[in-house]
């Protein structure tokens, strides 16, 4: 658990290696319910090489001044990425429902 938003990491280390690497993360609220966007890398152990980028968006909730982590949506590919955005972009050029 972290007490502040820059502590919030999906970095993750066993026996010396980063088996999650951060790449980036940005933002996207803040408040009692947090967002985060992460762009990271898994290790793959049999390779000894870290995999292609992927993407995880997760809230948090401060509780008692810690934030903790309450869910997660990891985005598996590149491919899997740019479609969220396609929709996201067609979506959003639509008139607004009122």
């Amino acid at each position: 658990m972290a007490a502040s938003i820059d502590d919030i990491t999906i970095r993750y280390s066993e026996d010396g290696i980063d088996v999650v690497q951060e790449l980036d993360k940005e933002v996207l609220s803040k408040g009692a319910w947090t967002t985060i966007i992460f762009k990271y890398q898994d290790w793959d152990r049999s390779k000894k090489v870290y995999g292609p980028e992927r993407f995880s968006i997760r809230r948090y909730q401060k509780r008692n001044g810690e934030y903790m982590p309450k869910s997660k949506f990891n985005i598996s590919s590149r491919a899997q990425a740019e479609k969220v955005v396609d929709i996201l972009q067609k979506w959003l050029a639509e008139d607004p429902v009122t």
